[in-house]
């Protein structure tokens, strides 16, 4: 099986940069981040991947395998190079030890614990007030460690994206507040947490409601976000935002490539259009964080 898997990734590999490849085992994925890139008059030069498998379950005849593949993408745009990085889930169908099936399990984020699609808003108090400077490149700092791996000091999360985009927050200097109250503020402590830590749509509206600590403003499009920054993912156009990512560098043209957890990436294209969660009906929101002095 894993010799398989491994010539499976070799294709891959050779389907990312345009060289011959085998038809058979072609990859929709790669196809879409290729046209994607395409369309910025973007180009893959180079491309390396590792597997690692996570779980097998075998059945009498067939064996299923979850593994997941470490991509780095080499991407040339104006003379420039820069490397995309990601984790994908995938799993596998063995039937009588010959692979049948390979597929990309799907990136959606779905939200947990709690229906967030109400506004979490901020109780305002005088004792709350702490101003702070935004330390961006802390933020991004933390983001770049920690992008495909968890921090031990936070809660690790399955649906991970809202918890590893407040930790960057955090490091860049937010303050926490609002415990013990999960519907109000932004925080983690004792074992516990607030909405707006850790699901998406909960931050997605907590962002531009908060007059103190953790606020930002919204702007109307991608090219306006510094590093450091944050963006929103209505996936499927509902007004039920699923997914966050935070900005961590600019490509040649000045677009934000964005870093995020659950499916781990880094400097990825801000518009997850090469996304299995991505639809025409795609909504984002772009928040610039605020300084509170």
């Amino acid at each position: 099986m894993r010799e398989q898997l491994q010539e499976l990734l070799e294709q891959r590999v050779l389907q990312c940069v345009s060289m011959p490849r085998n038809l058979l085992h072609e990859c929709p994925a790669i196809e879409k981040k290729k046209q994607s890139c395409s369309r910025r008059s973007a180009e893959i030069v180079k491309a390396k991947a590792k597997g690692r498998i996570e779980k097998k379950m075998e059945g009498k005849e067939t064996v299923k395998v979850m593994y997941d593949v470490h991509f780095q993408y080499l991407i040339k745009l104006k003379g420039h190079f820069y490397m995309e990085e990601e984790v994908e889930k995938r799993q596998a169908e063995f039937y009588k030890g010959v692979l049948v099936k390979d597929e990309k399990l799907k990136e959606s984020e779905p939200v947990v614990e709690v229906d967030a699609s109400m506004p979490v808003f901020a109780e305002e108090s005088s004792q709350n007030r702490a101003g702070y400077q935004y330390d961006r490149l802390k933020a991004v700092q933390y983001a770049e460690r920690w992008w495909n791996d968890f921090n031990p000091a936070y809660k690790k999360f399955e649906v991970d994206c809202t918890n590893y985009i407040s930790q960057c927050l955090h490091t860049g200097g937010a303050p926490m507040r609002g415990y013990p109250n999960r519907s109000n503020g932004w925080w983690m402590q004792n074992n516990n947490w607030s909405f707006s830590w850790t699901v998406a749509n909960a931050m997605r509206w907590y962002l531009p409601a908060s007059k103190l600590g953790l606020r930002a403003r919204e702007v109307s499009s991608a090219e306006e976000l510094k590093l450091g920054d944050v963006i929103c993912y209505d996936f499927q156009g509902d007004g039920r935002f699923d997914h966050t990512t935070i900005v961590t560098g600019h490509d040649a043209n000045g677009m934000p490539l964005v870093n995020a957890h659950t499916y781990n990436s880094r400097m990825r294209y801000w518009a997850y259009e090469d996304s299995t969660a991505y639809t025409p009906n795609i909504k984002y929101r772009f928040f610039t964080i605020n300084d509170d002095q």
